[in-house]
């Protein structure tokens, strides 16, 4: 998630959720997917503002990406994606540059990044509506993935099952490219959880549910016990929640500048969500 989207998501969410929101944003704790078992969840990196920014996304069919709204709705020009689960070990990012920040990619800057055009849901709220928050967004590549098996996405309300008995009992996997959040140094002298951008890798983690809406799951990322191994943060927003083997979410926001709270996670198995998708060819599992 990008951190620059951060300010103006806190103060629209403010008033909707209990303390203040922040755009999503890394895996903290959680493992880091050296044995590529997510193959199919990319980085992708765009420009806005003239600024590059990077979220996850996760291929559900040859052509389509799936990822958060606020990752595509204001993008300039297209969509740069990789499928690599290791990017940068620190900087540089080697990410390909755009000849005009304030226009974006154009599709031609490299031979080792896919492209495609984004598009966001178009009731998505931006961060103003909770009962119709819709932070789904996808991206359509110009050539089709091959030798990668798309995500499944989860059967329509799908999550329901998920009564709050038995919620806080379950783990849901979270995969992102997001920052990392670990121990380090303040000046001060004392030591202080921060989201280091480097190295860039997918990593995942397992998260306890806390709350089911009819738009949103919510997950407690600061479980870091054999309850659960942790949540999102910055740049992990866009990428998939999985459930047993279905994809049921796309990470969208969190509640604090360190990662240490609640995840937001905007869940696709609801029919607003899914009769758009269903637009761009991509269909539920059957239920």
């Amino acid at each position: 998630m990008r951190l620059a989207r951060s300010a103006a998501v806190a103060a629209a969410t403010t008033t909707l959720v209990a303390g203040t929101a922040l755009a999503a944003t890394a895996i903290t704790g959680g493992e880091v997917d050296s044995a590529n078992t997510y193959k199919n969840v990319g980085m992708i990196a765009f420009y806005e503002d003239g600024g590059r920014y990077r979220c996850t996304a996760t291929l559900v069919t040859p052509t389509v990406l799936l990822t958060a709204a606020h990752c595509t709705a204001d993008v300039k020009g297209k969509v740069a994606v990789t499928f690599q689960w290791k990017v940068a070990d620190a900087p540089p990012s080697g990410l390909p540059v755009a000849a005009d920040p304030n226009a974006g990619y154009t599709g031609t800057e490299s031979t080792a990044y896919a492209f495609g055009t984004p598009h966001a849901h178009p009731q998505y709220s931006n961060f103003t509506d909770l009962k119709n928050w819709n932070d789904v967004g996808v991206v359509v590549l110009d050539q089709p993935v091959t030798g990668i098996t798309p995500a499944k996405l989860a059967p329509k309300n799908y999550l329901n099952q998920y009564t709050p008995d038995i919620l806080n009992k379950e783990l849901f996997r979270i995969v992102g490219y997001g920052t990392e959040v670990r121990q380090d140094a303040a000046a001060n002298g004392n030591m202080k959880p921060t989201p280091m951008s480097y190295p860039i890798v997918r990593r995942y983690a397992d998260s306890p549910g806390q709350k089911l809406t009819p738009q949103i799951l919510q997950t407690n990322g600061n479980e870091h016990d054999n309850r659960g191994t942790g949540g999102s943060c910055f740049g992990d927003s866009g990428g998939p929640t999985f459930k047993n083997g279905y994809q049921v979410t796309v990470t969208s926001y969190g509640y604090t500048s360190n990662c240490r709270y609640l995840d937001g996670l905007q869940r696709v198995d609801i029919p607003v969500v899914q009769d758009w998708l269903a637009t761009y060819g991509v269909t539920p599992a059957a239920g």
